[in-house]
């Protein structure tokens, strides 16, 4: 595999050049290229569900964007040391009925020496918003 800078160990700068490569990859929405980030036996939990591997990444982030419509994500530098990084994150999505969301959580990340994410351990919790609170409003590209 090719090195995906930047790498550890990392500096306030280059850890927020992550954090928003992060952002950017996610606000795709596209789950093949989010998992590329990723070792390829990544050790993921996500609230209370644990995946192994970028064929499970793959497959949750599937299901994931399946019901979280209009995903929109905002992540922030918390911590770094060495190979982590931590951040504090907000998304806003809407279900199949039209309810909106705003998530919170905090994110603890390790990665190997050629950049890729190695673990991920998120903590999540949704609240119910009505559409006129939204923070994070853009408009699909074509």
């Amino acid at each position: 595999m090719n090195p995906r800078p930047p790498l550890p160990p990392f500096t306030d700068e280059t850890a927020r050049q992550k954090i928003q490569a992060a952002e950017d990859a996610w606000n795709t929405r596209d789950p093949e290229r989010v998992a590329l980030a990723y070792t390829e036996d990544t050790e993921w939990r996500n609230r209370a569900e644990f995946l192994h591997g970028r064929p499970q990444v793959v497959d949750f982030l599937r299901r994931k964007w399946n019901r979280e419509l209009d995903y929109r994500l905002k992540k922030e530098l918390w911590a770094f040391t060495g190979n982590r990084i931590s951040v504090r994150f907000e998304y806003e999505y809407h279900d199949d009925s039209g309810q909106w969301y705003r998530a919170y959580g905090n994110e603890n990340w390790e990665f190997d020496d050629l950049g890729y994410m190695k673990r991920r351990f998120a903590s999540i919790n949704d609240l119910p918003i009505k559409e006129n609170e939204r923070k994070f409003r853009w408009e699909r590209k074509a």
